[in-house]
């Protein structure tokens, strides 16, 4: 996330790792990234009053150094949205206590914390810019940050807006298709703030739950992934197995009926069909926690079967992340791409950037969020449809509470 330069210490790495496993073959892993050690919010344009319409982009966040990874895992393992357990307040804790010397290694070897919110405070500052030349009725726009488990908080963000004095604000979800554990959590938070609070609802909300077959998300998608498909060598390039690599989820929440499975598989076939089919490819899941049954194949797994199979030469798309955080950058980069990769001796192995701030993807952000506005909707007709086999008192309340709205 780059307007400012002299505001941020800037780190850039691009490194290409080869490893010999045999005589006249080598795995290439292509780690590449900007990370930003200060990674405060860059300073918004300054208003002489409230912004007409303001844009909260949630997501999950990441610790933005190494003293931030323990309260992070902490809130993580402590919502019950993404990760259920027994004696949750008490068990949360201790498990995320138990993981953080191991986690803080991997986001030291990652620069030193998580870029996610650099790059989201780029995508916001680009998307409003958009957003002001083509919705002049709506603007000015500005952006605010609201991450579920690391700062800013999203309770935070929300009392920065009040003091602003905005009066209509759009909640954005970053993760282009839906779940209960990462949008709907959001959501449930959200609704959980204004539900305890005892001042009446100053903001007009409204609320953009999913976009998994945007034309800019797929647009970026077939561009970078064609073109890191050309840095394969031409005599390689009819091998490549394309692994489209989506954050898992426990298969209780798929049973219960979570609309993520399919959403993740239409932008894959929304990304295929624009490359017009060109290479074989599967969906694989990845970051599984616990032992309990998770979506499958794993993304390991899978390149484990894959080589079993006779295949050498793989191209990993992130296809469920808008951004570089520890997931692209730790477990793909290094545990699949590098690490794993040798000890299977693949021969080429590389992985797609996610979009980041690709044009494309940028201007995509801003026709959803004009298109939103434009229609006038509080929401879409899905996030009002409870999951059939859901029994959770918080998904009810926080569907009562944005169906209020449409009143």
């Amino acid at each position: 996330m780059f307007f400012l330069r002299n505001t941020f210490l800037t780190f850039s790495a691009n490194v290409s790792c080869f490893h010999s496993v045999s005589k006249g073959t080598f795995i290439e892993s292509r780690l590449q990234w900007r990370h930003y050690k200060n990674t405060v919010l860059l300073p918004h344009r300054k208003f002489s009053s409230a912004p007409k319409t303001a844009v909260l982009m949630l997501n999950m966040g990441g610790p933005a150094d190494l003293g931030e990874v323990e309260p992070f895992l902490t809130r993580l393992f402590t919502d019950k949205d993404i990760i259920p357990l027994p004696m949750q307040s008490k068990l949360g804790p201790l498990i995320a206590k138990r993981r953080t010397p191991k986690v803080t290694e991997k986001y030291r070897e990652i620069g030193g914390g998580s870029p996610i919110k650099s790059w989201t405070t780029k995508q916001g500052d680009a998307m409003v810019k958009i957003l002001d030349k083509i919705s002049p009725e709506s603007a000015p726009h500005k952006f605010y940050i609201g991450f579920r488990y690391a700062q800013p908080l999203m309770e935070d963000t929300i009392e920065e807006m009040h003091r602003d004095g905005v009066e209509r604000a759009i909640a954005f979800s970053q993760y282009p298709q839906y779940s209960c554990s990462t949008s709907g959590s959001s959501f449930n938070a959200l609704a959980k703030y204004y539900l305890k609070s005892k001042d009446n609802v100053k903001l007009r909300w409204s609320f953009i739950d999913r976009w998994p077959v945007d034309t800019g998300l797929v647009e970026a998608f077939k561009d970078l992934t064609l073109k890191e498909a050309e840095k394969f060598s031409s005599d390689v390039k009819d091998d490549i197995v394309i692994l489209f690599s989506a954050h898992s989820l426990p298969m209780s929440a798929v049973n219960r009926g979570d609309p993520y499975p399919v959403e993740v598989a239409a932008t894959v076939l929304k990304v295929m069909q624009a490359l017009n089919w060109r290479f074989p490819y599967r969906l694989v899941w990845q970051s599984k926690v616990g032992p309990v049954p998770w979506l499958s194949p794993q993304t390991d797994d899978a390149l484990r079967g894959f080589v079993n199979n006779g295949h050498r030469n793989f191209l990993i798309v992130p296809i469920s992340f808008v951004n570089e955080h520890i997931e692209t950058l730790h477990e793909l980069d290094i545990e699949y791409a590098a690490e794993l990769a040798q000890k299977l001796k693949i021969e080429n192995i590389r992985r797609v950037p996610a979009p980041n701030d690709h044009p494309a993807f940028i201007e995509g952000l801003a026709k959803i969020v004009k298109g939103h506005i434009d229609s006038g909707e509080v929401c879409s007709k899905q996030l009002l449809l409870k999951c059939p086999m859901c029994t959770k008192a918080v998904c009810s309340q926080m569907r009562q509470w944005i169906g209020s709205m449409k009143n």
